[in-house]
């Protein structure tokens, strides 16, 4: 009969314990310290490169509605449910497979799908095929977080985790904004040419040869990624002579619903931050254009340039804040961050998009950016903290459903629905944005205070182990 979860915890401390320490003279070259921010810069880049792929489509709005004859809500539908869904379902068995197997050929074989298919995006010639392509980025780019936070948490240490997740998830801020400021730019310099002719391939609108450009270099951080050493797995849960013991999908869950309070409860509170933060990422760019009369160029060069500079400054700020209130004896101090973070964001989020010109608004996106992308690292931090390696990358595949089936997939669409079929007005996008941001800020930081009880409870078990 196996161990009950409680139990299972109980016994890892002996385990860990026992293995000792290793002199820093007896380590092999991919054990030493600077090999781990080798790994990390390689995962930097792949997230850099994934979230490109992923926004590159809320900058080319406009000329795919255009050749496709879609409306903003079909449009959303690429933006969000076409990548979200499968994405956010498709991690959960990849997630099962990390926990199981080797982390780095899962993480390399999604770059490589995701790239080829952000390729075919440009090769589309219809909705179905676009939608299908993006199907596809989404697969492809759920084999990145799970094993990614998983295969960080055996290379760091756990008073450096925090900083080391932050680092990771600035690749949401820097390949975000590079999105937009790259493709900006790709835009600007086709948008005046004629259609271009590939051999084998045919005639291809400028949009499509965007997709092109930004997929293709994957391919290459796919063979990094293939290159770096699987770690040995750390902090296990242990049977009573020492040895890693294998979990079962039933065990797994009879842990998770013994700590629902968390488990449940403070992805639920990140979900609700994500649908403000992707309806922004979505639609803020176009929200410039109709409302300040600025060209793709324009919006893509100053959204970009905003999220390549005041986010990876929140992100790595966020977690050495959090890492000081922690120091200081503040326990549940990623969790209490975010939830500051969520609260003082709902102002600036609020009244951003209903500034009289651009240049007040593009001021408000300051802050507004530094502070979404300030919790990046703490809200992965909170569930690497507390849970066994065996379900890391479980438990963080848990987070991205519910982030991305109630984040990704409403923010995009609750923002073009609002548009569309409450104000019926293209130009009305402004007020969706500040209605998001003024409901889903604050719900989501009232939903983490509910957390921050039982995840201070779970992190005096932790440190029993």
């Amino acid at each position: 009969m196996s161990p009950s979860p409680s139990d299972a915890v109980r016994s890892a401390a002996a385990g860990e314990s026992a293995r000792g320490a290793v002199r820093p003279a007896a380590l092999r070259w991919h054990e030493r310290p600077w090999y781990r921010h080798y790994v990390l810069g390689v995962l930097l880049l792949a997230y850099i490169f994934s979230f490109i792929d992923r926004q590159i489509l809320s900058l080319l709005v406009g000329p795919i509605r255009r050749d496709l004859g879609i409306s903003d809500f079909e449009m959303s539908l690429l933006q969000g449910w076409a990548f979200a869904l499968f994405y956010s379902v498709m991690a959960l068995p990849i997630a099962w497979l990390a926990d199981r197997a080797n982390r780095r050929t899962i993480i390399a074989c999604g770059i490589a799908l995701w790239s080829a298919m952000t390729v075919g995006c440009g090769l589309a010639r219809s909705y179905g095929t676009l939608f299908l392509m993006r199907v596809g980025v989404g697969v492809g780019e759920a084999a990145l977080s799970p094993p990614g936070y998983s295969l960080l948490s055996d290379y760091f240490p756990p008073q450096r985790i925090a900083r080391a997740l932050a680092i990771f998830t600035m690749g949401l801020s820097v390949g975000g904004g590079a999105a937009y400021l790259i493709g900006g730019l790709v835009i600007e310099a086709v948008s005046t040419a004629e259609d271009i002719v590939l051999p084998l391939i045919g005639v291809l609108r400028p949009w499509q040869a965007v997709f092109l450009i930004v997929g293709a270099p994957g391919l290459l951080v796919a063979l990094l990624m293939y290159g770096i050493r699987e770690p040995e797995r750390r902090g296990q849960l242990r049977d009573a002579s020492g040895r890693a013991q294998g979990v079962s999908l039933a065990f797994v869950w009879r842990f998770l619903l013994d700590r629902r309070r968390l488990y449940f409860g403070f992805p639920i509170g990140t979900a609700l931050l994500g649908v403000f933060s992707y309806g922004m990422m979505a639609w803020y760019p176009t929200f410039l254009i109709r409302t300040y009369g600025m060209s793709m160029g324009e919006a893509g060069l100053w959204f970009g340039l905003t999220y390549l500079v005041f986010g990876p400054l929140g992100t790595y700020w966020g977690a050495r804040f959090a890492e000081r209130l922690e120091s200081r004896g503040r326990r549940d101090a990623h969790m209490r961050f975010t939830m500051f973070a969520a609260l003082a964001m709902t102002v600036p989020a609020m009244i951003g998009p209903l500034m009289p010109n651009a240049a007040l608004a593009l001021l408000l996106l300051a802050p507004t950016t530094f502070l979404k992308c300030s919790y990046y690292g703490t809200t992965g931090a909170v569930m690497q903290l507390v849970t066994p390696n065996q379900m890391r990358a479980q438990v963080t595949a848990l987070q991205i459903f519910f982030g991305n089936i109630v984040g990704m997939s409403l923010g995009a669409s609750i923002t073009a629905a609002l548009t569309d079929f409450v104000f019926q007005d293209d130009a009305a996008v402004r007020y969706s944005l500040a209605i998001i941001g003024a409901v889903f800020c604050p719900a989501g930081a009232l939903v983490l205070k509910a957390c921050l009880r039982p995840y201070r409870e779970a992190l005096e078990e932790a440190a029993q182990r």
